[in-house]
């Protein structure tokens, strides 16, 4: 027997659980119970040292055994299910996909109403979600937000108050800002610089942006097309046919700032795409056509703008 004979040791380097064999011998008693439930007599050196904790596999297994039980037993009256794998055995989990988000801070100071949008920012911590309200993102985490102003200057030779005019054809909303200057859907604002340069102030969010490079495209246009158009005015009488060649220049260039993707197709007309959806657009009638009305009705309101727009401007407006 390995525990009689006094040549034997055994070292114990760590936590040992109670009932256990080793925290038996650890007492050093006079004779143990072996694993067939015989005794024998102990006799070998036992030394404890403190550096992992082990236990037999069999005695573990009976301790799982009982915690199990114990479990199953507490938590009878909740539909628990208690399983102890072996060793390679693979256990599938499934968890309730729905998940809860509590509002905090200002957006907690009001209870909303049946189907009224919260907005605010998701932020998930550990298992648990948060809604809250930018301005509080430095109140409750180590965060903050900043804002993006943005300029850019821009050549332009025209009059200011030809570019207002042509912004009012396009855009809902172009309103005074100062003198000189106009503000765009509150969001973009329109300085006159210089006789030959003007700038473009606004605060950077996707909706401000896109305003902006549309407010750029149209600029570089009339930049572009403008002073040819009153040139050639003054020097000679152009046909109508040249001129309505370049107003077909200036409307599907602003099309094309607008949408992006704008084809010439069968008859002159215009294939206009947009996400996926395609319009046909008949530049003699005004009529178009597409299986999507939102994007039908946009193309219209545009068209009938960009018009207006490239209709000639009496040069005293100011």
């Amino acid at each position: 027997m390995w525990c009689s004979d006094k040549i034997n040791a055994c070292v114990i380097p760590g936590y040992v659980v109670e009932g256990t064999l080793a925290e038996t011998i650890i007492n050093e008693p006079k004779e143990v119970t072996l694993m067939n439930g015989l005794t024998a007599p102990l006799n070998m050196q036992v030394h404890y040292r403190s550096f992992l904790a082990h236990a037999d596999f069999a005695q573990t297994t009976n301790e799982m055994g009982r915690l199990k039980q114990k479990l199953i037993t507490q938590f009878a009256d909740r539909n628990t299910k208690i399983i102890s794998p072996k060793n390679f055995q693979s256990v599938e989990m499934y968890f309730n996909s729905e998940k809860m988000e509590k509002t905090i801070g200002r957006l907690a100071e009001k209870t909303p109403e049946v189907g009224e949008t919260v907005s605010g920012l998701l932020v998930k911590k550990a298992f648990t979600y948060q809604i809250m309200a930018p301005d509080d993102l430095h109140v409750f985490l180590q965060l903050s937000t900043e804002n993006i102003s943005q300029r850019i200057t821009i050549a332009h030779t025209g009059a200011f108050g030809v570019l207002k005019h042509r912004l009012k054809q396009i855009f809902e909303s172009v309103s005074m800002n100062g003198c000189p200057a106009f503000c765009v859907h509150e969001r973009l604002t329109v300085k006159y610089e210089s006789g030959k340069h003007i700038s473009l102030h606004w605060r950077s969010d996707p909706i401000s942006d896109m305003v902006s490079d549309s407010v750029v495209a149209l600029v570089l246009n009339i930049s572009r097309e403008i002073p040819k158009v009153v040139v050639e005015s003054e020097e000679a009488t152009k046909t109508e046919e040249e001129n309505n060649k370049k107003a077909e220049k200036v409307i599907h260039a602003l099309l094309v700032s607008l949408f992006g993707d704008v084809k010439f197709g069968e008859n002159g007309k215009l294939v206009i795409s947009v996400d996926g959806n395609v319009a046909h657009l008949d530049k003699q009638s005004g009529n178009i056509k597409s299986e999507n009305d939102g994007i039908k009705e946009r193309v219209r309101v545009a068209f009938h703008r960009i018009q207006n727009a490239v209709k000639p401007i009496p040069l005293s407006v100011s």
